[in-house]
C-alpha cells in the first residue's frame, strides 16, 4: 500500500471535497450512487486503506485483541490462540500476542504495552508469579474486558474461562481405580496455581473416597526436566510406581522420557494417564489414555465470551469446558 495514498490526495483527484471522499467510502446516504463508484474505483486503484488507528485512537479504543499467556511452547495454547484468530478475523480484529515467560514483572509490563495499543480486550493466563490482578482488574473499570483463561485467578470477581478442572483429575483418577492401580506417581504443576490446587484435591479426593488403601506420590515439576527426574527417582524405588499421572503435556514428555530410559514397557510395566489438549499422547505407541482438555475449544468459548463484553454484557462469571476421556493403550 502507498502510504500517500490519502483520502486528501483521492479528493484532489476527483474534485471532490474530502469529507465527501470519506462518506463515499462509508457508503453514506447521503452521496449518490455514482460519486460512490468513482470514489471506490479510485481508492482501489491507489489501494488506499482507511487509517484505522486514527479511528480507533479517537474511540479511545482499536480492533485489537492481546491475548497473554506464559510462553507458547505448548500445544494447548498454540490451538488456543488459533482458535481466538480465526475468529478475531471473522470479526474485522487483529490479534496481538505476548509471552510473561512465568515472570510477574514481564506480565505488567507487557499489560502496558497492550494497553498503549488501546487494545479492545484481552485475553490472559497468568504466571506461576501472579499474586496481584489489581492492574487487570483496573482495566475492567475501564471497559475494557478481561477474560482470564486457563490459568485463572482465585479472585471471584472476574471473567474466568477455563477447563472443569476437578472433573478432568476426578475421571483420570477413576480411570486408576477402574485399573486397580495401587502405587501411583501423579505429578502436578506449580501450586500457586489455581489449576494445580484444584486437580490436586479433585485427585486426591476420588482416591480416598474410592480407593483408600492406594499409595499415592505427589510430585511438582515445573518444567519437562523437573517431571523426568522426579519419574526416575519414583522408578528407581523398591516399591516401583505400577501407574503415571500427568497433569499437562509437558509433564507427560518427561515422564515419558524417564519411562523409556528405564526401559519400561507400557502398559505392561508401568500404566500412564494424562490430562492433555490431545496431541502429544498419540505420538507415543501404545498411545496415551489422557482427559481431554481442548485449547481450541476453550479459545472458542472464550471468544464468544469476549464478544458478548464487548456488546455490553459485562456481567462478572466463570464459564468451564467439561472434559471427557479418551482411550488410549497405556492403563
Amino acid at each position: 500500500m502507498q502510504q500517500n495514498s490519502t483520502l486528501k490526495k483521492l479528493a484532489e483527484k476527483l474534485q471532490l471535497s474530502v469529507s465527501t471522499v470519506s462518506r463515499a467510502l462509508k457508503n453514506h446516504p447521503d452521496i449518490s450512487a455514482e460519486t460512490k463508484r468513482r470514489v471506490k474505483e479510485l481508492a482501489e486503484v491507489m489501494d488506499y486503506e482507511p487509517n484505522s488507528f486514527a479511528v480507533h485512537l479517537r474511540n479511545k479504543t482499536s480492533n485489537i485483541f492481546g491475548i497473554m499467556v506464559p510462553a507458547i511452547n505448548n500445544f494447548f495454547y498454540d490451538s488456543f490462540i488459533a482458535a481466538v484468530e480465526q475468529d478475531a478475523r471473522l470479526h474485522q480484529y487483529s490479534v496481538l500476542i505476548v509471552q510473561s515467560g512465568e515472570s510477574a514483572e514481564a506480565e505488567s509490563v507487557n499489560l502496558k504495552l497492550l494497553k498503549n495499543n488501546r487494545i479492545a480486550g484481552i485475553f490472559v493466563s497468568i504466571t506461576q508469579e501472579t499474586k496481584n490482578i489489581d492492574l487487570f482488574l483496573k482495566l475492567q473499570e475501564q471497559n475494557i474486558p478481561v477474560l482470564f483463561f486457563d490459568r485463572v485467578p482465585d479472585y471471584e470477581v472476574c471473567n474466568r474461562i477455563c477447563m472443569a478442572d476437578k472433573t478432568a483429575a476426578n475421571i483420570a483418577a477413576s480411570a486408576l481405580i477402574a485399573k486397580n492401580k495401587k502405587n501411583v506417581l501423579a505429578l502436578f504443576g506449580h501450586l500457586n496455581l489455581s489449576i494445580s490446587k484444584k486437580r490436586l484435591q479433585s485427585f486426591q479426593q476420588t482416591f480416598t473416597s474410592n480407593a483408600p488403601g492406594t499409595n499415592l506420590i505427589i510430585g511438582f515439576p515445573l518444567s519437562v526436566e523437573e517431571a523426568k527426574n522426579i519419574t526416575l527417582k519414583a522408578l528407581g524405588e523398591s516399591e516401583r510406581p505400577d501407574a503415571i499421572f500427568c497433569m499437562v503435556d509437558e509433564i507427560l514428555i518427561g515422564a515419558m522420557q524417564a519411562v523409556y530410559q528405564m526401559g519400561l514397557k507400557v502398559p505392561d510395566d508401568i500404566a500412564v494417564i494424562s490430562i492433555s489438549n490431545g496431541f502429544i499422547p498419540t505420538i507415543y505407541n501404545p498411545a496415551i489414555t489422557y482427559v481431554e482438555t481442548s485449547g481450541y475449544k476453550l479459545g472458542k468459548l472464550a471468544f464468544k465470551r469476549m464478544m458478548s463484553c464487548i456488546k455490553g454484557n459485562t456481567f462478572l462469571q466463570e464459564i468451564t469446558l467439561e472434559s471427557m476421556l479418551v482411550e488410549g493403550g497405556s492403563l
